[in-house]
């Protein structure tokens, strides 16, 4: 089985052109993953057809779980996609459908080569029935309206939790310590399996300054920390603008490396990146 390794913002996934193939992915999964026996990555994304749009991308996390969508991901499928010859590259950019709906990826080339690109990450969803998160609604706060600040003891930290879907399921905290000095190896288990969300979240800590610039760290579900995630950058932007911040465009820099987030407040995300191939193998 032939694979490529891409990465987006050191966010890192096997790609596999599986259009013609069939295999127990959640297996596979586990097993190219591993960072000592395996290829090591924070899952494997496959190429398949689509009735809907002239891609389809399905995302397996480094513990065989299937995730709905992907920003880093998405941004290096596309890159995989037209560089491979596998769909016609147009101005209007490609359609990709996910678990989370179609989206449009916009790339951008140098010399031939897609080197990052754009993505139309869709509309947040900001209800916590829909993101989804399982909270007390005879308290303040109602099914209808975001959730914000939601505070939850947990790993010996009290956090103030604001709910995000892009597709996924996210919980952004903003933190007055230092991001690298976070124990996020201790706390993001406890907060991704805690039982309020029913499909377990993605979680994000984040310091924010005074400008459109942040520091983040991400524990993402399925996979454990990760140099970066587009989805959680998007939901983090999302929660600031909630919190107050005016800026249309926000720069999350993340361990490896920083994301371009655009939204108005009411319309869509978008989100801009790197897309770079690492190498290419054959997995036995």
């Amino acid at each position: 089985m032939q694979f490529t390794k891409m990465h987006g913002a050191a966010n890192d996934y096997l790609f596999i052109d599986a259009r013609q193939l069939d295999a127990d992915w959640p297996a596979l999964a586990v097993a190219m993953s591993d960072r000592h026996r395996g290829v090591g990555a924070d899952g494997i994304i496959l190429v398949l057809q689509s009735q809907q749009a002239q891609l389809r991308m399905r995302i397996f996390n480094a513990d065989g779980s299937e995730g709905e969508m992907c920003g880093n991901g998405i941004r290096c499928f596309a890159k995989f996609a037209i560089e491979r010859g596998l769909t016609d590259n147009n101005s209007e950019g490609l359609c990709v459908e996910t678990l989370a709906g179609v989206r449009t990826v916009v790339p951008r080339l140098e010399e031939g080569q897609v080197v990052a690109a754009r993505v139309a990450m869709g509309r947040p969803e900001l209800r916590p029935e829909a993101v989804p998160v399982a909270l007390n609604t005879s308290t303040e706060l109602s099914e209808s309206k975001a959730a914000l600040d939601y505070q939850l003891e947990i790993g010996g930290k009290t956090l103030a939790l604001s709910f995000v879907s892009m597709g996924n399921p996210h919980a952004v905290a903003f933190i007055p310590e230092v991001v690298s000095d976070f124990p996020l190896h201790q706390v993001g288990p406890l907060v991704e399996h805690h039982p309020i969300f029913p499909r377990r979240t993605n979680f994000e800590i984040v310091n924010a300054g005074q400008g459109p610039s942040m520091q983040a760290r991400v524990w993402e579900r399925g996979s454990g920390e990760t140099m970066a995630c587009g989805t959680g950058a998007c939901a983090i932007a999302v929660a600031a603008r909630l919190h107050g911040h005016t800026h249309d465009r926000f720069n999350i820099t993340l361990p490896g490396g920083t994301l371009s987030i655009e939204w108005d407040g009411q319309g869509e995300v978008y989100l801009e990146g790197p897309a770079e191939e690492v190498f290419s193998g054959e997995w036995p």
